[in-house]
């Protein structure tokens, strides 16, 4: 896909080494004129900074559910209510869990409980894990609640050899959100 869009996203990013890919992500969906807000579970601070994040987007990030923007806007009520599509980047194992749950221990998860537009999540861990049946039991749980899944894809691991568990390379996450937020216009 090509040209400009006037789609609002929301980007909830988990705690994964595949984070720093949502950095791209992110800057795409801005140049194609796309109005992005960013989520983070704690875990995913630890591998791409929320400043990062907050300046290629333009607007502050999400990190609590109790946060309140500098314009007195509450940021989880008021990103689930105006997003289009919510993707949701590395969605780890413990991520897939909490999102089949229903918790909302996290922003992430939090926002996937109040979103009504269309979820995208993109899984990324090692094969074992991804394999594992409770791993699947979460992501047959979320499919059935009408969940899209983009991934994961065999390719080099962290762990440093090649298997299923990869997460979907930016370009291919933009070309499906975009997708999936002109659905919903």
């Amino acid at each position: 896909m090509s040209g400009t869009v006037s789609a609002k996203v929301l980007l909830g990013i988990g705690g994964g080494i595949a984070a720093y890919k949502l950095a791209f992500l992110a800057s795409r969906l801005v140049q194609r004129g796309a109005l992005v807000r960013v989520a983070m579970t704690q875990q995913a601070t630890q591998f791409l900074g929320p400043v990062t994040m907050a300046g290629l987007t333009g607007r502050p990030v999400i990190l609590s559910s109790t946060q309140i923007d500098p314009d007195g806007g509450v940021p989880h009520i008021d990103a689930a209510r105006s997003a289009q599509v919510y993707v949701i980047a590395p969605a780890t194992a413990d991520l897939l869990f909490r999102l089949a749950s229903g918790a909302a221990a996290d922003p992430v998860s939090l926002l996937a409980l109040t979103c009504r537009c269309p979820i995208l999540v993109c899984p990324a861990m090692n094969d074992a894990m991804w394999n594992a049946p409770a791993v699947q039991h979460n992501v047959a749980v979320l499919r059935a609640r009408g969940v899209h899944f983009l991934g994961p894809v065999t390719g080099h691991l962290a762990e440093g050899y090649d298997a299923i568990g990869r997460m979907v390379e930016p370009d291919a996450i933009l070309d499906r959100v975009l997708e999936l937020a002109v659905g919903t216009k």
